[in-house]
């Protein structure tokens, strides 16, 4: 074989080989995500609402990899979201005291931020609250993820009326 084969061969292995790596790391938090929260379990949240808020697509740093859709309950015991989130590795949930929609705010008030639990399904969510948080504190929601220290989405809640 002439060395332009091999060297052809070796960059087209090379290009497979790095397209099955992204794939499965796009692939594999679907293929290990638990069940969701039931609806009745995300209802009941709903119902007992303190605060309520949105993930939508239009986040300054959200983009086709890396977004959320739906509602978000907060109650005084959990947070709950009824939506969709884009497929990832490590979501946390946070609560911040400023509105965040970039990496580079969330970096910067993280120190301020509390960090409430793991985000492990991606079309709905229940995250249990620490006890004696001061929801009043806080008023925004966001979905961060830490390995890739990449921001997901976020929504500054509204008090129910």
């Amino acid at each position: 074989m002439k060395n332009r084969s091999l060297f052809l061969l070796l960059i087209s292995h090379l290009c497979i080989g790095g397209l099955g790596f992204a794939l499965g790391i796009y692939y594999l938090p679907i293929l290990i995500a638990p069940d969701g929260p039931d609806d009745q379990a995300i209802a009941e949240v709903m119902n007992k609402k303190l605060y309520f808020g949105e993930f939508s697509l239009d986040r300054k740093d959200s983009d086709r990899l890396h977004w959320g859709e739906g509602l978000v309950s907060i109650s005084q015991e959990s947070i709950a979201f009824s939506g969709e989130l884009a497929p990832g590795p490590d979501y946390r949930l946070y609560l911040s005291p400023q509105f965040v929609e970039t990496e580079d705010e969330f970096n910067r008030l993280k120190v301020d931020m509390l960090h409430v639990g793991y985000v492990k399904t991606f079309e709905s969510f229940l995250v249990s609250l620490p006890l004696g948080i001061d929801l009043s504190k806080y008023n925004t929601v966001i979905v961060w993820c830490e390995t890739f220290g990449q921001f997901i989405t976020s929504t500054r809640y509204k008090r129910r009326s």
